[in-house]
């Protein structure tokens, strides 16, 4: 399994919308509202690198309220 971190940039007041739809995604691991230059982060798994681009495509950026992402590969751990 690949796993990615994506930070996404919500249009404004939709942050805690993004992370309930995110929530009930089934390649979403944990999806979370934070603060700073982001407004949700979410951990995504696929099968391969392929894989996560179709999750994002699919179950990130068209969550009602994404306004941008940006996907990090995790390289190491579990």
């Amino acid at each position: 399994m690949v796993r990615a971190y994506v930070l996404i940039t919500a249009t404004a007041g939709k942050a805690l919308d993004v992370v309930r739809q995110l929530q009930s995604q089934s390649a979403v691991i944990a999806a979370d509202a934070i603060t700073g230059e982001f407004d949700v982060i979410a951990q995504v798994q696929a099968e391969d690198v392929p894989g996560i681009g179709r999750v994002i495509v699919d179950q990130v950026q068209s969550a009602d309220g994404v306004f941008k992402t940006i996907t990090c590969l995790a390289v190491s751990g579990s």
